[in-house]
C-alpha cells in the first residue's frame, strides 16, 4: 500500500536537500512538486535452521541444567583460561601467609538466572592439564583437557544462596554501580601459594594470558548434582586473601590480616567457552516442521530469511521514472509471539541480521554491524518485535555500486540472537550519556525463545520524488 503526500517544495530548497545526497537518479532539479512517498508492500520469508555449535566471543558463562516444558532440557558448564593480576602484592608478606583463596561467580542481582532460585546444585571445579583451543565451540569436549582426580573444589549453590554485593567503577569521574550476587566457591590455599611462588620467582611469567597458561592452563566447572535452573555468569574471579606486615612508623608495626587481592580473572580477552547440551522438546520440533520461524538460544535455532531487495529496487526505480529522487529509510518491522513454556523463558534481548555469506566472518572476526550487510535490532516487550532501522545503506549501495541489479548474496540473511555489550559514558556535564556498542557475540547469556511472525511483518521504505515540470 503506498501512501502519497505532495507538498510544494521551492527550486531553491530541493536544490540544497539533493546537493547533500549520496544518492539521485534523474535529470538535474527545476521548480515541481515533491512527493514523499512510503511503501510497505514488500513481502519476506524465511524458515528455522539448526544452529547447534556457536563460537563463544565473550566472558559471560552459563552454568547448570534446567528442564523446562516446551522449551526442552538444557545443561551449560564452563571452561576458561585466566588474565593473570599484572603485578601480585609481595611486599611484607610471604608466602606461607596467604591464608585462602576463593572462585568468585558473579552473576546479574536481577534476571542472573533462569528457574528455580531455591533449586540445590552442586559444582564441580576441575584444573585444565594443558591449554585451550582456538577458537572454540559449545560442542567442545573436554575430556582431553582435565584430570578427574585432579579435582580443586565441589560446593554446593543455588542463586539465593549468592550475597550481594555492589561494585564501584568510575567512567570520566561518574560512578557506576552494579549490583550481583557473588557465588564463593573454597578454593585450595595450595593454589594460591603456588600463584605467588610462581609470580615471585618470575613476574613475567603473568605479563600476558599465553605465558601465565604454562603456570596456570584454566579450569573446567561442571556440574555434579541437581537440575532446576541456569545461572548467568557474568564474571568469574580468583580472589586471595593474605597476611601483611606494614610499618606504621619508625618503631611501630602491625601485621593486617584478611587482606585480599584478585589474581585471576575471565575476561573477553582470554580464551572461555560453554559447554552446551541442549535436548530440544518436541513443541518446538514440531513448530518447526510446520514451517514456524524460530529463534532458540542458546545452541538452538536462528532464521534465514530471503530479503525482498531486487523487488525494492525495481518498484522504487518503476515509480521514480526519470524524475529526481533520495532514498530516506528502509526499516524491517518483525512482530513476535512468545511461545509457553516453563519458567516463561523471555524471547532474545538483540537479533542480529547478517548476510547468511558473512555470518561466520562477522562472528569470527569480533565485528560491529555496520548496516551494509548486518544490523541488529532491539526487542520490545511492550510492543513484541523487533525493528531493524537504518537499511538504507544496504540498498543504496546496490543501487550505486551494483547499478540497481541485486545478487544472489544480497537477498539470503541469517537471524540469529546475539548478545550486545554497550559502554556508557558522559563526554561533559553539559551533555548526556553516550551509548556505543562495543561487542556483538553469540547469545550465551540465558535460555531465550521466540517466534518470529514473517507473515505480519512490515518492510517499509521512504523516498522523495522530484516531479519534473
Amino acid at each position: 500500500m503506498k501512501q502519497f503526500f505532495n507538498v510544494i517544495l521551492a527550486a531553491g530548497l530541493l536544490l540544497g536537500l539533493y546537493a547533500c545526497t549520496d544518492e539521485t537518479i534523474g535529470v538535474s532539479i527545476t521548480d515541481g512538486v515533491s512527493s514523499i512517498i512510503e511503501d510497505s508492500s514488500f513481502v519476506i520469508t524465511g524458515h528455522s535452521v539448526r544452529n547447534d555449535r556457536v563460537q563463544m566471543r565473550t566472558s559471560t558463562k552459563m552454568l547448570g541444567v534446567l528442564q523446562a516444558d516446551g522449551f526442552g532440557r538444557l545443561s551449560a558448564e564452563a571452561v576458561t583460561s585466566w588474565m593473570p593480576a599484572v603485578s601480585i602484592d609481595t611486599a611484607g608478606t610471604r608466602v606461607e601467609w596467604i591464608d585462602s583463596c576463593r572462585l568468585k561467580l558473579r552473576i546479574p542481582y536481577r534476571n542472573g538466572f533462569t528457574g528455580d532460585s531455591l533449586a540445590p546444585m552442586r559444582l564441580n571445579v576441575y584444573r585444565l592439564n594443558k591449554a585451550l583451543p582456538s577458537p572454540i565451540y559449545s560442542d567442545f569436549d573436554p575430556t582431553d583437557y582435565y584430570d578427574s582426580d585432579d579435582l580443586l573444589a565441589s560446593e554446593s549453590y543455588s542463586p539465593s544462596s549468592g550475597s550481594m554485593e555492589v561494585s564501584t567503577s568510575y567512567v570520566s569521574g561518574t560512578s557506576q554501580y552494579d549490583t550481583v550476587r557473588v557465588i564463593s566457591v573454597p578454593m585450595p590455599v595450595e593454589l594460591g601459594r603456588e600463584l605467588f611462588g610462581a609470580y615471585k620467582d618470575d613476574p613475567l611469567t603473568f605479563s600476558s594470558p599465553k605465558r601465565f597458561s604454562d603456570v596456570f592452563p584454566g579450569i573446567y566447572i561442571s556440574n555434579s548434582y541437581g537440575s532446576g535452573h541456569v545461572l548467568n555468569i557474568k564474571a568469574t574471579e580468583l580472589d586471595v586473601y593474605y597476611r601483611k606486615h606494614v610499618q606504621l612508623t619508625d618503631t611501630t608495626d602491625t601485621i593486617y590480616p584478611g587482606k585480599c587481592q584478585s589474581y585471576l580473572a575471565s575476561t573477553p580477552e582470554v580464551v572461555s567457552n560453554n559447554i552446551i547440551h541442549f535436548d530440544i522438546d518436541d513443541a518446538i520440533t514440531s513448530m518447526v516442521n510446520q514451517g514456524e520461524a524460530l529463534i532458540v538460544a542458546p545452541a538452538g535455532y536462528e532464521v534465514q530469511v530471503r530479503f525482498p531487495i531486487q523487488d525494492i529496487i525495481d518498484k522504487y526505480k518503476a515509480n521514480i521514472g526519470n524524475n529526481q529522487s533520495i532514498i530516506n529509510t528502509l526499516s524491517l518491522t518483525l512482530p513476535v509471539s512468545v511461545p509457553f513454556t516453563e519458567y516463561n523463558i523471555q524471547p532474545p534481548t538483540y537479533l542480529l541480521m547478517v548476510k547468511t555469506s558473512q555470518k561466520d566472518n562477522f562472528i569470527n572476526g569480533d565485528s560491529l554491524a555496520n548496516n551494509k550487510d548486518s544490523f541488529y535490532a532491539v526487542y520490545s516487550p511492550s510492543q513484541k518485535e523487533y525493528v531493524f532501522t537504518g537499511l538504507r545503506d544496504y540498498v543504496i549501495n546496490i543501487l550505486n555500486k551494483k547499478g540497481g541489479i541485486a545478487t544472489e548474496d544480497d537477498f539470503n540473511f541469517t537471524i540469529t540472537p546475539v548478545d550486545v555489550t554497550n559502554y556508557t559514558y558522559q563526554a561533559s556535564y553539559y551533555t548526556g550519556t553516550t551509548n556505543v556498542v562495543t561487542k556483538i557475540s553469540p547469545m550465551v547469556s540465558r535460555p531465550a525463545i521466540v517466534r518470529l511472525l514473517l507473515d505480519k511483518a512490515k518492510i517499509n521504505l521512504t523516498y522523495s520524488k522530484q516531479i519534473v515540470d
